[in-house]
């Protein structure tokens, strides 16, 4: 089980400059709320399997065979907030835009603080092996429309009720799938960032001059 104790709000605050949202007293009390909203309502869930690097499945598009090339398996993995952080954000929307804006920024710093937190404990588990960072349908050419195949082999539906749309887009909203690569030999760390990212023709991070933090 992943606990939230507390959020980086720094991180928060970085989103939330980028949405062109102004810091001042009442606002560093709205963060202070809003934080404690976030970690009330989240009730953070994951899944991760080992599968073969082979997997014909999951190898589509160029970017993800250079992503694990020289490792011997994979670990496929998922992780989520849970329905209540979207149910909160959505009736906030209703009521108080700004506020709204300040918890799903909050959001999505919880779900990467748990996405780290499970990277740890699959570094654990192959102590001694080599991983590389996380890779997410959506990056480069990888097609989006794994995330279903993702959460097939990992029984999400079931196991934790994460689910896509018809447009393959992750409900709860506030979730991730993504692949790791593991290696018994070293790796090379391959480039990250916004030179991988299907969004970065239309990112708002990159038109503020800034980026999302990955």
């Amino acid at each position: 089980m992943i606990e939230l104790s507390s959020l980086n709000r720094q991180e928060c605050v970085r989103y939330l400059g980028n949405a062109k949202v102004q810091m001042n007293s009442k606002m560093e009390e709205l963060l202070d709320i809003c934080e404690q909203e976030v970690l009330k309502n989240a009730e953070p869930k994951y899944l991760y399997k080992e599968v073969s690097v082979n997997t014909a499945e999951l190898l589509e598009g160029n970017d993800i065979k250079g992503h694990l090339q020289g490792c011997q398996k994979a670990i496929v993995m998922c992780a989520t907030l849970g329905n209540s952080i979207d149910n909160l954000i959505r009736k906030t929307q209703l009521l108080d835009m700004a506020k709204a804006v300040v918890l799903d920024s909050f959001a999505s710093v919880a779900i990467e603080q748990v996405c780290c937190s499970i990277d740890e404990i699959i570094a654990e588990k192959y102590s001694g092996q080599y991983l590389t960072f996380r890779f997410s349908p959506g990056y480069g050419d990888y097609p989006i429309s794994l995330q279903k195949q993702f959460l097939n082999i990992l029984d999400a539906p079931r196991k934790i009720g994460l689910c896509t749309n018809d447009n393959f887009l992750l409900t709860p909203t506030k979730s991730v799938t993504a692949i790791v690569g593991v290696s018994e030999n070293e790796i090379e760390q391959r480039k990250r960032g916004c030179a991988v990212c299907s969004l970065k023709g239309n990112c708002r991070y990159r038109k503020a001059g800034s980026h999302c933090g990955f």
